[in-house]
């Protein structure tokens, strides 16, 4: 069992593709999230100390795509993934990513990877 909280409907721009247009002319992407929490303390607690910010999970995405240029939309899911699980000490995380209004006639295309962190693993409860 573990709490997850969740980013849905984030919109950026970035530069992602393998035509030479889209190295130029960044594209609107979506975004949505689900990560584990480390602990369920702050459900107790009520403090964000014992959760996760959001703000700073954005705003490191943001600085990601801003500086950097991924070629596949899996490349992208995996590096956000890794952000999460690893300077965020996330058990366990869901990235969805997808281009909007690429092809004509599909709204979204993308890609959905669940990862789980290396540090945690799950043990069995004693008999």
């Amino acid at each position: 069992m573990m709490d997850t909280i969740f980013l849905q409907g984030f919109q950026a721009k970035t530069l992602i593709g393998i035509y030479p247009w889209e190295k130029k002319i960044a594209q609107t992407i979506e975004l949505n999230l689900e990560i584990a929490l480390p602990t369920n303390r702050a459900c107790f607690t009520d403090n964000l100390e014992d959760s996760l910010d959001y703000s700073l999970i954005v705003k490191r995405i943001n600085d990601t795509l801003a500086t950097k240029h991924f070629c596949l939309l899996e490349a992208l899911a995996e590096h956000i993934a890794q952000i999460v699980l690893i300077e965020f000490n996330s058990p366990w995380v869901k990235v969805s990513v997808a281009k909007l209004d690429i092809i004509q006639g599909v709204k979204k295309l993308g890609i959905c990877i669940e990862r789980k962190s290396t540090l945690y693993q799950l043990t069995p409860s004693p008999a």
